[in-house]
């Protein structure tokens, strides 16, 4: 009985595919117009026309399936359709190859289930600019094509084996997987079970659990555990920065020494940008050996990447050179094979997400984890947001080749137009501007016209508009209530034109149901439905809040009533603030971090605490830091240290780092972190209040205070930690701020302190 399922692309993939790896025949058109294309060709045909044929056949122990895209029983025809942009006759000669062995195999599958002696064979390309086909047939008979499906299938049977034996160790090693610590940490436990029960049950679970509890490991080993008994061909766990990505590493690695015989494979997945050997190169083999006979050395790097068990970023970058192929194009291949793949929110989540798509084509059965899941709402949102610059278009123009000046000319001349009907300095469109979406996309055209030539990148200021002009209209195409467009002044000059999505739901939710199962997980989830419903999560989905380890005699959390950090009020607040900081500092000396909601609020404090109190150190966050000043600042909190930092509340220093024992004692909290109130919020706030009926709260109150606890949160980082939280502004004694609170702080109407600055 066949054991190992592929699709006919992917088994194509595997077997045809050679040469360079060239990258000039695209950006495709987007899924939006090759649905539309093949809707055009497919509407082109007879009544007896027949699309997306399920074909499936066997061979050894492969099961090969997939879609025909039409078969004419009239002309005995099977159809393989290629929506492309341009001529056609720049194809590189691999991808043709590739489309051929592609529809051979659909054609020797239709022979075999209905007996047919002979098959046509056609490969239509339909141009999305010209709504032109070019033809290309070929007449096959039974013998002829089953001989070939034969040899691909063939060249492919000892890596599916191989495949079929790595499969059966893992899941035999994790059934008997055992915990790799002695114990489970106070609250690890309760996550790792609802967590465990997500999977069986295959839903969704939004788990707020407290930091110092081991999270990680926490929701990566039920995860594992579950596998083998649910099928689980993968597990996604996606974490939103640098630290958390690694943390996963860590916790991959832990789980994997633990037991030798886990043949567990791992890979950490890193941006194009970050892994791109030479940047001043074009992605094809004329341009960058790296490109250069790709596919000719891709089996033994491929072999040699899955020989590491735990293969981040830097291991993965060794072994493709080592085989003088592209490290990033090398991870997405090594993606495929993988059990557990880290990597960015973008890879699942985005529009052209790639772990996403890869789940859809090849019907794998994957459980989505998401850490610090906080961060999610804001993230999707930019996935599926744009805004294009009118300076940034005249800076593209400036540098274009004569080529491009007419798209773009026009372009420009229709933005103005926009412009002069629209003279108010903030204005949401009722629609999509129509005359203006219409000259971009022919923009985006001549510009994709002019890639498949190119032997280098475009000039910066051109590619970085074109990314963005393809992004915009790519967003236009699924443009709905979700979402806004506005009109609106640019801080440098001119104009920006925007879509800006409030409501990622309408994005996210065909995630959330591809998956068996997605665990969002973070210290501060709270309330639940803020985010189930702003991300689309199912109605199934599950919510825990686990019991923190922590207790409040380890936190004093003192509410400072008598100052309000209000704008009006910021001026008369100084004096009282800085009072206060000194007066805790000279009651304990030691290391703290004072959060402020703006750099101006930050640069003020620090200014007046600097005048009055010159014997107490301080640090400052600066605006743009880069990774070596992040790392300086945070290196001057030690256990030996004293001293004071001054860091903008939800910024690099808000939440992320980790300063246990003497490294951190207390925090100062001078905002409630509300976004600020101006037009564009305010018509976030309008959407949400439509949508949820939750207006102010889902837009300023739920994200403000879920900043003010992720600072908190640096205070206490184990058991073991004591320390002061003084939250600075007389909001924070109202019931509706302190009810979301962390219970375990215990800030209740007779604990809150008006303590006079």
């Amino acid at each position: 009985m066949a054991a190992y399922v592929v699709a006919v692309r992917a088994l194509c993939e595997f077997t045809a595919k050679v040469g360079d790896l060239d990258l000039r025949f695209t950006p495709s058109p987007t899924a939006q117009e090759g649905m539309a294309g093949h809707g055009i060709v497919t509407g082109r045909r007879g009544g007896n026309y027949q699309t997306e044929l399920s074909l499936s056949g066997d061979f050894g122990p492969l099961h090969v399936r997939g879609r025909a895209d039409g078969y004419d029983p009239d002309q005995n025809l099977i159809e393989e359709i290629k929506t492309h942009r341009g001529d056609l006759a720049r194809t590189p000669a691999n991808h043709r190859q590739l489309h051929w062995a592609q529809v051979r195999v659909y054609g020797h599958l239709l022979c075999a289930a209905r007996g047919l002696a002979e098959v046509n064979l056609a490969l239509v390309y339909f141009d999305i600019g010209s709504q032109a086909e070019t033809v290309l047939r070929e007449t096959r008979t039974a013998t002829e094509l089953a001989a070939l499906f034969a040899a691909q299938c063939t060249r492919f049977v000892a890596w599916a084996e191989q495949e079929l034996a790595h499969r059966a160790a893992r899941d035999t090693a994790l059934t008997t997987l055992r915990f790799p610590h002695a114990n489970f940490r106070p609250g690890q436990r309760q996550l790792a079970e609802n967590i465990f029960k997500a999977q069986v049950a295959g839903r969704c679970l939004l788990a707020q659990a407290p930091t110092g509890i081991g999270k990680t490991v926490g929701s990566l080993f039920p995860a594992l555990k579950a596998a083998p008994a649910h099928k689980l061909d993968k597990i996604f766990f996606l974490a939103a920065k640098t630290p958390g990505r690694q943390l996963a590493l860590d916790a991959a690695a832990t789980i994997t020494a633990s037991d030798p015989a886990l043949p567990l494979r791992v890979l950490e997945l890193a941006s194009r940008d970050k892994s791109c050997e030479h940047p001043d190169k074009a992605c094809h083999g004329e341009s960058c050996p790296l490109a250069r006979g790709f596919y000719d050395r891709l089996p033994a790097a491929r072999a040699a990447a899955l020989g590491v068990r735990v293969l981040d970023r830097a291991t993965l970058r060794d072994v493709a050179l080592a085989h003088a192929v592209c490290p990033y194009y090398l991870g997405s291949e090594i993606t495929r094979w993988s059990d557990v793949i880290v990597g960015d929110y973008n890879y699942y989540f985005d529009g052209g997400a790639m772990l996403y798509g890869l789940a859809q084509a090849n019907g794998w059965r994957v459980s989505v984890l998401v850490d610090e899941a906080h961060n999610m709402v804001a993230r999707a949102r930019s996935m599926y947001s744009c805004t294009l610059e009118r300076v940034a278009l005249k800076a593209a123009k400036a540098v274009a080749p004569a080529m491009l000046q007419k798209a773009l000319d026009k372009l420009d001349r229709a933005w103005g137009t926009l412009v002069k009907a629209n003279p108010v300095p903030y204005q949401v469109l009722p629609a999509l501007p129509d005359k203006l979406l219409a000259a971009l996309q022919v923009a985006v055209s001549a510009t994709t016209e002019l890639l498949v030539d190119a032997t280098a990148p475009l000039e910066p200021a051109l590619q970085r508009f074109y990314f963005d002009a393809l992004h915009f209209t790519r967003l236009a195409e699924s443009f709905g209530p979700h979402s806004l467009c506005d009109l609106a002044p640019a801080e440098r000059a001119g104009s920006t034109l925007s879509i800006r999505n409030i409501v990622p739901a309408h994005y996210l939710a065909p995630r959330f149901a591809q998956a068996h199962s997605t665990t969002l997980f973070s210290a501060t989830l709270s309330p639940w439905n803020y985010y189930s419903d702003a991300l689309g999560m199912p109605a199934s989905t599950g919510w825990i809040d686990v019991a923190s380890p922590f207790h409040a005699s380890q936190l004093a959390v003192h509410v400072v009533d008598r100052i309000s950090t209000r704008y009006q009020h910021r001026a008369a607040s100084l004096a009282p603030i800085v009072a206060l900081m000194a007066h805790q500092y000279a009651d304990a000396p030691g290391n703290y971090l004072a959060f402020f909601s703006s750099f101006d609020y930050l640069e003020q404090v620090a200014s007046l605490f600097a005048e009055r109190h010159p014997e107490i150190p301080v640090w400052l966050q600066a605006r743009r830091m880069n990774e070596t000043e992040r790392a300086a600042f945070l290196a001057s909190f030690t256990e030996d240290s004293r001293g004071i930092g001054f860091a903008v509340l939800g910024g690099a220093f808000g939440e992320g780092i980790d300063l246990p024992g003497a490294r951190l004692v207390g925090a100062f909290v001078a905002t409630l972190g509300l976004p600020q109130i101006n037009p564009v919020n305010e018509q976030v706030r309008l959407r949400m209040q439509a949508t949820f009926g939750a207006g102010y709260d889902y837009t300023y109150l739920y994200p403000g205070i879920q900043k003010v606890v992720q600072a908190a949160g640096r205070v206490i980082r184990t058991e073991f930690d004591r320390g002061v939280v003084y939250l600075i502004d007389d909001r924070f004694a109202q019931p509706a701020v302190r009810a979301l609170l962390p219970a375990w702080w215990g800030l209740d109407t007779d604990t809150v302190s008006a303590t006079a600055a």
